[in-house]
């Protein structure tokens, strides 16, 4: 009977499946041991909270697995989290640029990639508030600059290249960059004056519009991104293809439902979900071969 126990012991920590704790071991989507599910702060943290605590509790309905939404403070945050031994998440919903950083570090890999305004794609936008003077790239020189985060393919990443390109370094031509915490701080910043410009996904000024009805006159928009891969879910690879295909499955019927597409549209304005693997974000690693960057260099690392 000993030699049973440590046998199906011993498979177990092989699998990946046991998490160790101080009365024993819990099988990974499990209470004791859930499933992980790391958000970057694209939109209001307490909406995505939400909305994705919702779409956990009807994962759990249809295949019995614990899965636990978490609202990271910024993108590398979920990455560290992903590269952490033992990871201390699981899944994630990383944006382009992130992915391309975690993957290439092998500690994420891509299965499902959003649906917005019918398109597995997104544009990004650099905007100004009206009175800035701003009316093209080449006024951004000397101005106040607001970025979602310093990870962000819209918000940072793609507006810093494209800046570039006609001429305007960001490190030393903006007077100042402000790290506004997602989208919607991007374009409230703007509003307010509080910065000259901005970026951040097309078209981020509708979350204001409700408290702000003149956003679309008072923040204006001078240039759109070419289309960018959406954001989606991508697991870490020591999570079996077993139990990655019950998630898959899961957040496919999900999307198709009246009640789990409203709370995905809530957590991340997701419309559907389409199945897409990592070579789906080729022609943007190809962007940013051309333009010479380095995606660990941007990283820091």
């Amino acid at each position: 009977m000993k030699k049973l126990l440590l046998f199906v012991l011993v498979c177990a920590v092989a699998s990946g499946t046991l998490f160790a704790t101080g009365v024993g071991e819990a099988e990974l989507g499990t209470e004791e041991n859930p499933i992980i599910w790391s958000f970057v702060p694209s939109g209001d943290t307490q909406e995505i909270a939400a909305g994705g605590a919702e779409v956990a509790d009807m994962i759990y309905e249809l295949t019995g697995l614990v899965v636990e939404a978490s609202v990271a403070t910024e993108y590398a945050g979920v990455i560290e989290a992903l590269s952490s031994d033992p990871p201390s998440a699981h899944m994630a919903s990383l944006a382009t640029f992130s992915y391309v950083v975690a993957a290439d570090r092998g500690v994420a890999e891509a299965e499902l990639v959003s649906v917005r305004y019918g398109r597995p794609f997104y544009d990004g936008q650099i905007i100004a508030n009206v009175d800035s003077g701003i009316s093209s790239l080449a006024d951004l020189r000397g101005k106040s600059f607001a970025r979602p985060d310093p990870l962000s393919t819209s918000g940072w990443i793609i507006p810093s290249l494209t800046m570039r390109a006609a001429g305007i370094n960001p490190d030393t031509d903006l007077t100042d960059i402000v790290d506004a915490g997602g989208h919607t701080g991007v374009v409230t910043a703007v509003y307010n004056g509080d910065v000259d410009a901005g970026a951040s996904f097309v078209d981020a000024r509708n979350n204001i519009q409700e408290d702000n009805p003149d956003v679309m006159e008072r923040v204006v928009v001078i240039e759109v991104s070419a289309p960018i891969p959406n954001d989606g879910v991508q697991f870490h690879p020591s999570i079996s293809s077993e139990m990655r295909e019950q998630i898959i499955d899961a957040l496919l019927q999900i999307a198709d439902d009246e009640a789990g597409n409203d709370a995905l549209n809530r957590a991340y304005s997701w419309t559907a979900l389409e199945r897409h693997g990592d070579d789906f974000y080729d022609p943007f690693r190809q962007v940013l071969q051309a333009a010479g960057v380095d995606a660990a260099e941007l990283m820091g690392e």
